[in-house]
């Protein structure tokens, strides 16, 4: 009986396909041979294309390398517009400015961390089906996600702006700074929504591989950002609304830049507006592999609102100097996170190629390149303490509280470059829920019940610091465990 395909290639796609609806919604290696073979000889869409990149092949350390760089440098452009906010705060305005930045800061964290796991779910499915070189359920997951940001940053727009003065007081923020940080807060929250589309465009692009083009436009929008800074507080005097409106015209440019390139790709992944809508299954898709993922981002970012109460109790030049920290902590933490960021892409791209044992290989690169990053940078960053806390502040409480935070805990971050990759591999594996609970259980259960128990014990601060080594230690084991011996290696074969 004939098959009715003229083209033999057509009907081996087809039937393919219909096989494998039945096992997995990802092809077999053997199919994407064929597929792409058919595509070229048809003059089909090219996937591989501008500055995308295809981590299926090649030499795994240099992929994972290269591609890392350019979110590094994206990442330093991010802490370099976080940051200036606080240098121009605390040199211009004052301590108790930038201990209100500080405080608000906290909360951002802690609200968007969920949508931060929405963006790592959606570009683990577009990865995939970048991988897998299914182009209908690409363009529907690339325009459902974008859906889903507008709608999600309305609710976080007016979540953020009703709830700030609550959380605040929530977590005994001293009456001098609570004014100045509801006042950051109001003013971020009302311009997040640029950011969480920035956010999502830049997933969707590195997740076919291009980790430049988000790196070139937050180097624009850490620029304006800078100027703004300075301006807003240094010559109109406009204090700290003037570093949260900066910071929010600075989103705005990075936001319409990133959805240029989507719309004026030429290429599989661009965005058209005819097709902008919501496709529930690929939503419960992404939701699967995201709610995990921020439900984890959000609740350790609620432990560490819990941290942020007890370092509260010491009054504002500890909060300057925990802010101090925690900009110094982001800046040696850059490539440590964008390693992370690298696996994902690479674990989700090599699953849907069918390509478990590249999987692992790269994961023991990255382990590498990440640990031997940490040892070295934390080497740094203890011997010259001082003078980088000097950057942020000339006040000698501030800076004696800043020595002691990065000296306390800088030499034990090889155990988070540890679990970042570790993490992220079981993530971009599609196994985000067991990712969520461990890092859940050590860094926020564990974390919480530690406070509880020693700070009324004891009136030094470094008991709060010692609530992250011993996390960190706990958190690394525990990943170590179910990395080695979890039910995902097995499904990794599995659909090999």
């Amino acid at each position: 009986m004939s098959s009715g395909y003229t083209d033999p290639w057509q009907h081996y796609i087809i039937t393919s396909i219909s096989r494998q609806k039945k096992q997995n919604f990802l092809p077999s290696s053997s199919f994407h041979l064929v597929y792409w073979i058919y595509q070229m000889r048809n003059g089909g869409i090219k996937m591989q294309a501008e500055n995308t990149q295809r981590l299926t092949e090649g030499v795994i350390w240099k992929q994972i390398l290269f591609f890392s760089l350019p979110i590094i440098a994206g990442n330093l452009f991010q802490w370099l517009y976080n940051t200036v906010d606080s240098i121009v705060v605390g040199n211009f305005v004052g301590g108790e400015a930038l201990a209100s930045v500080g405080a608000g800061t906290s909360v951002i964290n802690l609200l968007i961390g969920l949508f931060s796991g929405l963006t790592t779910g959606a570009g683990v499915i577009v990865a995939k089906y970048f991988g897998a070189g299914l182009e209908e359920k690409l363009r529907r997951s690339i325009h459902t996600s974008s859906v889903f940001t507008i709608v999600f940053g309305l609710f976080m727009t007016i979540l953020g702006i009703l709830s700030s003065d609550w959380i605040l007081r929530a977590i005994s923020t001293p009456s001098n700074v609570l004014d100045g940080a509801n006042l950051y807060l109001r003013i971020y929250f009302a311009g997040i929504i640029p950011m969480m589309i920035y956010n999502m465009g830049a997933a969707i692009l590195r997740a076919v591989g291009d980790s430049k083009t988000p790196l070139y436009y937050l180097g624009v929008s850490s620029i304006i950002n800078i100027v703004l800074d300075t301006v807003f507080v240094s010559v109109f005097r406009m204090g700290i609304a003037g570093v949260g409106i900066a910071t929010v015209i600075a989103q705005i440019v990075s936001a319409i830049l990133v959805v240029l390139k989507l719309a004026r790709s030429k290429e599989v992944y661009r965005l058209e507006w005819k097709l902008l809508k919501a496709d529930r299954s690929m939503l419960l898709e992404i939701l699967k592999v995201g709610i995990p993922v921020g439900i984890q981002q959000t609740i350790i970012g609620f432990s560490n609102i819990f941290v942020q109460y007890y370092i509260n109790l010491y009054g504002s030049a500890a909060m300057a100097a925990w802010v101090t920290f925690n900009k110094i902590d982001g800046l040696v933490f850059l490539p440590v996170l964008s390693f992370g960021v690298a696996i994902t892409t690479f674990t989700s791209q090599n699953v849907g190629a069918g390509k478990p044992d590249r999987v692992l290989k790269g994961t023991h690169v990255t382990l590498l390149m990440n640990i031997l990053y940490a040892a070295v940078s934390s080497f740094f960053f203890f011997l010259a303490a001082e003078p980088i806390t000097r950057i942020f502040t000339n006040e000698v409480d501030i800076i004696q509280y800043g020595m002691r935070m990065i000296r306390t805990l800088i030499p034990f971050y090889v155990l988070t470059a540890f679990m970042q990759v570790l993490s992220n591999v079981i993530s971009g594996a599609g196994y985000s829920f067991a990712s969520m609970m461990i890092m859940i259980g050590n860094l926020c259960i564990v974390r919480v019940l530690y406070l509880m128990i020693m700070t009324p014990r004891s009136n030094d601060i470094a008991t709060i610091f010692q609530s992250y080594i011993i996390t960190w230690v706990t958190c690394a084991i525990c990943l170590l465990l179910y990395y080695r011996k979890g039910g995902w290696r097995k499904s990794l074969h599995a659909n090999a």
